[in-house]
């Protein structure tokens, strides 16, 4: 018969040795294309063609006015099917000072009409420049802001910054926010 003391000691054994195995990645891959489900989860550390920045390094950007900054969080629009006479507060949105609230440019696919959403802001708020620093972002944890700043660099912008903390790590940060409506749809 086994002693308890043997036993305890090949228990511990197996679960060093299936730890690995048992044991959740943290490691969160770049995926190919764009993430098209679950936009609420972990998101990787890097992006590919983007530089990626801290609270500090977003602050400093901001502070010296060496970025244009864009919040991608999707926004919540007043339900079509509401009756009438029902009460419809709009969730407010605080964002970065100074930033253009693009809302919904960071989905997997993009409808038609949102693509050119994104293109004309784009071209708005760099006058045309496709190298002036963009820095992107929504909430940490958010694969919005990670989809929108892929999407960028593949629209041909050279200076593409994700800002992976958002709002999440500003506020934490103690750095000002302030309430924001999105930027308007282009005209068709």
């Amino acid at each position: 018969m086994i002693s308890i003391t043997r036993r305890f000691a090949w228990c511990a054994v197996i679960m060093v040795l299936t730890a690995p195995i048992l044991a959740p990645s943290q490691d969160i891959f770049e995926p190919e294309g764009y993430r098209t489900e679950d936009y609420r989860a972990p998101t990787p550390t890097t992006l590919k063609g983007a530089r990626v920045v801290t609270t500090a390094e977003a602050e400093q950007l901001w502070r010296t006015g060496a970025a244009i900054f864009l919040d991608v969080l999707p926004h919540v629009p007043r339900p079509p099917n509401l009756p009438p006479g029902t009460i419809w507060r709009e969730r407010p949105r605080r964002n970065i000072p100074g930033s253009s609230w693009l809302p919904d440019v960071g989905y997997g696919a993009l409808a038609p009409v949102t693509e050119k959403y994104l293109r004309t802001n784009l071209a708005h708020v760099t006058e045309g420049d496709r190298t002036k620093a963009l820095v992107i972002y929504c909430l940490r944890d958010c694969w919005m802001s990670w989809n929108a700043a892929k999407r960028i660099l593949y629209m041909g912008y050279a200076n593409v910054v994700w800002y992976p903390d958002g709002t999440d790590g500003w506020a934490e940060a103690g750095l000002p926010l302030r309430e924001s409506v999105p930027e308007p749809q282009p005209s068709q």
